[in-house]
């Protein structure tokens, strides 16, 4: 079987490579000139850059670099990354050797050394990013995306214990997911030192700052999903966490949501949220999250409160709604379809949400690239070319299980008692242009089925005559494994399945997955995941630099159809309806004995209730998780139709960030995608043609400008807005809130200063009613007032000034002498009032995070939860 070698990589695609993938020299001292490397030309801690570029001089340390566009860089062989395997096909023949190195005999060794070179060759399979860095390279990298650690024991020594693992996982390249819900609520006793719990959400912000301390593999951030069940006292306060800045930042989070719970939901009942009885004499021993067992075992329940079920669901779907999170995971169904229900449970999920997992399960990621089976002659799926790829890739992703080093003795167990691989796909939307089908419609549904369904009969095929050759997993039990929801409906449709388990057993208890695949996808060139292209030209922020993109299928189409308009079926996220999405997702989810990464696209104008229907929407057909992400619910977002110039976009990537394949480890999910780790950030512009920019014009600021300050009580303590206008409008805002020095008064100004560059930056005419409705009605930890002088927070407070002053210019034709605003005379919810009924300054909590921070006897203490800065 010959390969061919045709694959060359250019532009960003080779920088992918060469900087996550290829295999690395250790020493770049040994850089010699002639070497291709790549070289640091920005050295910026959030937004740093890289080039490809060839050594064309070297004296000591000092290199100078003639990066590809032709310029030449000087630099230091600190600054280089220098790999050994400088192409593509260098990579393939170390992964199919190593690979092929646990078969049995040399015979079987060569054989599969050429099946597997076979099946890289070109792309056609891609290996997920661990597999693509460590095999054949390093023995101390994880070939293992995916990890599920187990539930924190509920005690100090047991959550380091937690810190430890997830440390030492991340660190080593993996993708962690912890489900919280072990840990005692908020305010519970905590006996041995006489005092109460912190909560799980506050450990949970441990687990969050940890991992945004840490490097993976030398390349990239931790990632993490943080889960908690839908029983838990804190769900509340897990489901908002996010909502107060900086608690947990670093961290995809997930609600684990029982069929239960959707009926108290569809039927209006009360739900009761619960914990074990921490007086119970082997509590310590015994509880380990599982509250069903728990239950079982005849162990009490402490009631916490009981709340009715819509609050839960509100609160969840008007969160997902203001920021994509938290996704859901319909945890109950998961386990009712998985192929491990009758011996290992699954307790939460990868940070992208693609793999449930048992506690220290952990699955490994390789992905079909489809677009290459296109059969041109027969306008068709290169059927035969597909079947092959698939059957040799699972005895692929099976030899990792066997070549992979373990840090723990724990996953090696789990992971050899049931031999979980997660095999998926890449480049769906490419085939589905090729064959003219347009995403999302009914009759890709169809085709949608058509395809996976053949996938997942090809895998479990080559499953079971692998265990026929090597053995089943040594938990494989034929008739429970044939009793599970997934195995329940492929051996409906593919009895031949069925059949093949009964007679030769299974060699994995589960073979499907779909990750995102951004990296990879980007670096091959083709769409990722089973996602269609958010647009066909975008920007690319990551810590390789900035690229501007093109999607070559859509460039290729125009370049021969000039001056024609796209086909219908060149379809990006944006063109779709959140029901499309949906449904094209549980399509898929019936092949998937896994899970799915997948969002949801929404448009800005998304409402909460149209929200809430997607959910349930999600949960009716049978997906096992849902995440939406409603176009601009985040100040920065990953993927965005906004127009712009590089310099524009580049400031709105700041904040966003997701993680390894773009999220191998995110784009987020409960089943889909947008997470918090990597910094890749994608900026799209759908149209193909230039933007002139004329609307972006900056106005100066003039010498001399007239306004108004208004005085208005807020929760943070009074607040002095002045606002200046520039050409009758509103041009800048001046904020002063709390003690100079405060964080509470370097956020009020820098919330000033954002909003004066926003009010002068472009000529459209209803920025200043754009602004109020952005701000206007924003919450935070308190209010203060009732009725139409309520203000929720500092940014409420702008929006009311800014209407305020809008009215008395147009009233009096100017705003220089309007008639102040009242002070809110209401007590706060939180903190203390002065004598004149004023808030009196206070500062931002550093523990609980609410504006409780008070100077008491000469120190800043906290009046909501205790924290006192001098204890």
């Amino acid at each position: 079987m010959k390969t061919v070698q045709k694959q060359r990589l250019e532009g960003l695609s080779e920088k992918i490579f060469l900087d996550r993938y290829a295999w690395k020299e250790a020493d770049t001292n040994n850089t010699k000139v002639g070497d291709v490397v790549l070289v640091l030309t920005k050295d910026d801690p959030k937004f740093p850059a890289k080039e490809v570029g060839e050594v064309i001089a070297r004296d000591g340390r000092f290199v100078s670099v003639k990066v590809r566009s032709g310029e030449v860089v000087q630099s230091t062989v600190e600054k280089l990354t220098l790999t050994i395997e400088k192409t593509p096909e260098e990579m393939w023949d170390r992964l199919a050797s190593a690979m092929a190195s646990v078969e049995a005999t040399p015979e079987k060794q060569t054989e599969w050394t050429e099946k597997f070179r076979y099946i890289l060759d070109d792309w056609k399979l891609v290996p997920g990013g661990r597999i693509a860095a460590g095999a054949g390279a390093s023995e101390e990298l994880t070939l293992f995306n995916c990890y599920v650690i187990p539930s924190p024991k509920d005690s100090r020594g047991g959550i380091m214990e937690t810190l430890s693992e997830m440390t030492e996982i991340m660190a080593r390249g993996g993708g962690v997911g912890i489900n919280l819900s072990s840990l005692r609520p908020r305010r519970a006793m905590v006996r041995g030192v006489n005092g109460s719990s912190s909560g799980a959400v506050s450990w949970g912000g441990l687990f969050s700052y940890t991992t945004g301390l840490i490097e993976q593999g030398g390349s990239r951030r931790g990632a993490l999903m943080l889960m908690i069940n839908d029983w838990h006292p804190d769900v509340l306060d897990f489901i908002t966490v996010k909502q107060t800045m900086g608690q947990v930042t670093n961290a995809n989070l997930s609600v684990c949501v029982s069929n239960d719970f959707m009926k108290a939901v569809k039927e209006d009942l009360n739900w009761e949220l619960v914990f074990p009885d921490t007086a119970d004499p082997e509590y310590d021993e015994l509880w380990d999250g599982d509250l069903d067992k728990w239950k079982k075992a005849g162990r009490a329940v402490i009631p916490y409160r009981t709340v009715k079920a819509r609050e839960i669901w509100h609160t969840i779907i008007e969160s997902a709604w203001k920021s994509a999170e938290p996704g859901v995971v319909f945890m109950e169904h998961y386990n009712q379809m998985s192929n491990s229900w009758y011996f290992n449970p699954i307790i939460c999920t990868n940070p992208c949400g693609e793999q449930g997992l048992p506690a220290w399960g952990v699955c490994n990621l390789s992905a079909i690239n489809l677009s290459k089976f296109y059969d041109e002659d027969n306008d068709d799926v290169a059927w035969d070319d597909l079947s092959m790829v698939t059957r040799y890739a699972v005895r692929f992703l099976d030899n990792v299980i066997d070549k992979t080093p373990y840090h723990f003795e724990k996953n090696k167990e789990n992971q050899q008692n049931e031999r979980r691989v997660g095999l998926g796909s890449m480049g769906l939307a490419e085939l589905m242009i090729k064959l003219g089908v347009r995403y999302g419609s009914p009759e890709s549904l169809e085709f949608l089925d058509k395809l996976f369904g053949f996938i997942a009969r090809e895998a479990y095929l080559a499953s079971s005559e692998v265990a026929a050759e090597k053995g089943s997993f040594p938990a494989f039990e034929t008739e429970p494994y044939l009793h599970s929801g997934f195995m329940k409906n492929i051996v409906d449709v593919y009895p031949e399945v069925g059949e093949a388990i009964r007679a030769n057993g299974m060699r994995n208890v589960t073979v499907i997955t779909q990750a995102p695949t951004g990296s990879t996808g980007t670096m091959v060139g083709t769409s990722t995941g089973i996602e269609p292209y958010f647009a066909f030209k975008y920007f690319r922020q990551s810590r390789l630099g900035f690229d501007e993109q093109f999607v070559p299928i859509a460039q290729e189409w125009m370049n021969a159809h000039p001056g024609e308009p796209l086909p219908d079926y060149f379809i990006t996220a944006m063109d779709l309806s959140a029901e499309d999405h949906i449904r094209a997702q549980a399509a898929i989810q019936r092949w998937v004995d896994s899970s799915i990464s997948k969002t949801a696209n929404c448009p800005n104008d998304f409402t909460v209730e149209e929200t809430k229907n997607l959910y349930e929407l999600a949960f009716d057909l049978g997906c096992k998780g849902v995440t939406i992400y409603r176009d601009g619910s985040r100040d920065v977002q990953v993927l965005s139709t906004d127009k712009g110039d590089k310099k524009k976009e580049e400031g709105k990537a700041e904040a966003a960030a997701t993680s390894e394949d773009a999220a191998q480890e995110t784009e987020k999910a409960a089943s889909s995608s947008i997470s918090t780790s990597e910094t890749i950030t994608v900026t799209s512009q759908p149209e193909l043609s230039g933007n002139n920019g004329s609307n972006n014009v900056y106005k100066r600021r003039p010498q001399v400008l007239r306004g108004a300050t208004y005085k208005i009580n807020t929760p943070f303590g009074m607040a002095y807005i002045t606002i200046n206008d520039l050409n009758g409008i509103p041009g800048e805002i001046f904020l002063n809130v709390g003690k100079a020095g405060s964080d509470v008064f370097a956020m009020a100004e820098a919330l000033g200063r954002v909003c004066s560059l926003f009010l002068r930056y472009g000529d459209h005419g209803n920025k200043v009613e754009l602004l109020i409705k952005h701000l206007k009605g924003i919450g935070g930890s308190g209010a203060i007032g009732f009725g139409a002088n309520r203000v929720e927070s500092i940014a409420d407070a702008v929006a009311k000034a800014l209407e305020i002053h809008l009215q008395e210019t147009c009233d009096h034709g100017s705003a220089t002498d309007p008639a102040p605003i009242a002070a809110t005379i209401a007590a706060p919810v939180i903190g203390q009032e002065s004598t004149k009924g004023e808030v009196t300054s206070r500062d931002l909590c550093p523990s609980c995070g609410t504006a409780s921070l008070l100077n008491v006897e000469g120190c800043k203490t906290c009046a909501n939860c205790g924290y006192s800065r001098c204890s």
